[in-house]
């Protein structure tokens, strides 16, 4: 809820295959610009082994030095662990295992404390409100700074300033301090580094792999955060009555120590040479460029919408208590809210798992529709779904959905648009996937009380099956890009 998505996917939210990987930019990736993006001099150096590490490109043997090999059996069906071959990605997704499961303590640590404090639902809600209009706002200013300046720096200083927030939230919890305000304070201040600090640990995805292979680091990085949407909650509640809160924000503190020492490890990542004349300067004009840039390129706006119709109209959780308390309360209240809540993030770790079935696909467009309109229809089920069981296989099934609808938006946004746009285009998107639900819980929480849940659900799921038909069927760019080298 507070920082579901904190260290990006994607996943968390660096650059290291540029030039032995000319196709990530198309026809900007020779000549000078490839040279943009070398990890120069001796800081370079000293951050890596010497040789062809030192540029974090070398080659892992003979698997990457000729075609790839044909996979059988069941490493078909596998998840496709291509970019871990690749130094600087496989230190960047590592960190994230870690950090994935202990923003989750902070995630539940959180609201936990405030009702805590108060007694009331109503602050926790409030709460959430104060972190996403600091989340909204730098993650649009972060992503123009990440397209003027080194994004190893920022990655730096971002995930410097979310570790030493984490120890303020442990030192208010642990002096008994108890002040809401100061709690709504760190969480703002908390999500504003995280907007500045997603965009950038993002767009250095494709420095890091190479085209064919950013599906695949998606679904990697998209599994983990999955992972610790459904770890994280379940060890916060065992280590609560052991532990106390307090600690749960200092394990979380502890293990970003482990994201700042995989950032340090990374090439160093400045803007590449097409953005010379833009380096250093992140100001409004940066920002709307963004915008226009994103209204010049239609597969680009179609990949946001495909987000937001999704999550807008189909994202049932608010209705999660109501459906637990009337609809599947024979099979105990608590139970089926716990199955509820878990059942989508379930579905999306077995789909990363499972990645390896689809991350090779070449039509990125169309994976999207079909992910989309896969998720609708399995919303509808469970809308339609009298039975808990039968319900949560619905969700889990939205889970997988979700998951191909990730990989594949996030290769689009890599791979359509150029270096110098991507911190940009990487702000929009933290803000549509923290923006979306927030909007779906209004909108179904509205829905659920005029109409009942189930009737509710039941609309949101057939809104986005009707709409994303509509959409591919009058806006062919989509449904015709390819994401192909």
């Amino acid at each position: 809820m507070y920082r579901a998505s904190r260290t990006g996917v994607d996943t968390s939210k660096s650059s290291a295959d540029d030039s032995a990987h000319p196709q990530n930019e198309g026809p900007e990736a020779s000549g000078p610009e490839a040279a943009g993006r070398e990890a120069s001099g001796p800081e370079a150096a000293g951050r890596e082994a010497s040789g062809p590490e030192a540029a974090g490109r070398e080659a892992s043997g003979p698997e990457e030095a000729g075609p790839e090999r044909k996979r059988g059996g069941w490493r078909r069906w596998a998840m496709d662990t291509r970019p871990l071959r690749r130094p600087a990605y496989r230190r960047l997704w590592s960190s994230t295992i870690v950090t994935a499961v202990g923003s989750q303590l902070t995630a539940v640590a959180v609201p936990k404390q405030i009702y805590d404090i108060t007694g009331s639902s109503a602050w926790v809600g409030y709460a959430s409100f104060a972190g996403l209009l600091p989340l909204v706002v730098f993650a649009l200013w972060g992503g123009a700074i990440a397209d003027s300046v080194d994004r190893r720096k920022l990655l730096l200083i971002t995930n410097t300033g979310i570790a030493v927030t984490s120890l303020l939230f442990w030192i208010q919890a642990v002096t008994g301090l108890d002040s809401v305000p100061v709690l709504m304070v760190l969480l703002a201040l908390q999500q504003a580094f995280f907007g500045l600090n997603s965009p950038a640990r993002q767009a250095s995805i494709a420095r890091l792999v190479p085209k064919d292979e950013l599906a695949a680091a998606n679904a990697l990085g998209s599994t983990v955060m999955q992972t610790g949407l459904v770890a994280g909650p379940l060890l916060a509640g065992a280590l609560i009555p052991v532990t106390g809160l307090a600690e749960l924000y200092l394990i979380d503190a502890l293990a970003l120590c482990a994201t700042v020492w995989a950032v340090y490890r990374l090439p160093a990542l400045p803007p590449l040479a097409t953005s010379a004349a833009t380096a250093g300067r992140a100001g409004l004009r940066q920002i709307v460029a963004g915008f226009r840039y994103i209204s010049l390129h239609q597969v680009l706006l179609l990949s946001f919408l495909a987000d937001i119709i999704a999550m807008v109209f189909g994202m049932p959780r608010a209705l999660f208590p109501q459906l637990a308390a009337q609809t599947y309360a024979p099979y105990g209240e608590g139970l089926a809210l716990g199955l509820l809540f878990a059942a989508i993030p379930i579905g999306a770790v077995l789909g990363g798992l499972m990645s390896g079935t689809f991350s090779r696909a070449r039509r990125h467009g169309l994976m999207v529709i079909a992910a989309v309109i896969a998720w609708g229809v399995a919303i509808t089920g469970f809308g339609l779904s009298p039975n808990l069981w039968v319900a949560v296989a619905f969700l889990a099934a939205a889970g997988v959905a979700d998951m191909v609808s990730m990989v594949f938006r996030g290769a689009i946004l890599l791979s359509a648009a150029t270096d110098e746009m991507r911190g940009r285009m990487q702000g929009v998107f933290t803000v549509v996937v923290a923006g979306g639900p927030r909007l779906a819980d209004v909108l179904h929480g509205t829905a659920g009380s005029a109409l009942g849940a189930r009737t509710a659900v039941v609309g949101g799921g057939l809104l986005v099956v009707l709409t994303m038909l509509v959409l591919a069927a009058t806006m062919p760019a989509l449904r015709r890009y390819s994401g192909s080298v």
